[in-house]
Parts: C-alpha cells; structure tokens; sequence
C-alpha cells in the first residue's frame, strides 16, 4: 500500500467513482496495476493547520486500518476531508468508510454533480 504524492494521481481520481459521507468523500479510480494507493486532501475551508493535520492523523488511521482488507485491487482510493469530519466520532467515521468501500466494491457510486451553469 503506497501513498499518492502527485497531483495528476489526485486529478485522475477524481474522473473515477465518487461516494459522499458526512465525514469525507471517497473516490476510487482504477490505476492499471499499480497496486492499492491512497492520497489524502483536506482544504483550508475546514480549518487552521492543526486541525486539518488532526483530519489527516484521523483519515491514515482509517486508511491503514480498514483498506487493506476492504480496498480495491489495483485502484487509487483518495479521501477529501469534509466540514464535520474533525468532530465526528472515530467509530461512526470507522462504519461510514468501510460502507463507503464497500459501495465502492460494488460499483456504486454518487451520481455525477451538476456542473454549474453560466453565470448572468
């Protein structure tokens, strides 16, 4: 299990499969065997450095724990931290991203957001 540093694996993820939770949104996308790799981001909307910091210590906790059994073969499983996911309890975020995965493994996944229209 290795760690995604490069943004273009970060861009990739993003065209692949997208489930929402309260906590985070995972995205899965196929990496043509590269093995199971996860990247982590959280933005400066959720809060100052030692909070987003704490969200990242709390998702490769997750990460670690529950995607080698659970994860995807050969594909890239990206965490993109939400407002409420520092409060949330480690248990509940626990459930939420091993159903997320398993939605995952299904092939289930969000349907695609809206893009936003012209602007008048």
């Amino acid at each position: 299990m290795s760690v995604l540093t490069r943004r273009a694996d970060f861009l990739a993820a993003n065209r692949g499969l997208r489930i929402a939770r309260p906590g985070f949104v995972l995205l899965a996308h196929p990496n043509q065997a590269q093995g199971l790799r996860y990247g982590i981001t959280v933005t400066k909307k959720i809060g100052n450095a030692v909070v987003r910091n704490r969200m990242k210590r709390r998702f490769r906790a997750l990460l670690r724990e529950l995607l080698p059994g659970a994860g995807l073969p050969d594909h890239d499983h990206v965490l993109i931290g939400r407002e409420g996911g520092v409060e949330r309890d480690f248990a509940l975020l626990r459930t939420e991203l091993a159903a997320a995965l398993a939605r995952a493994a299904e092939g289930k996944g969000d349907p695609p957001r809206k893009r936003p229209g012209p602007r008048k």
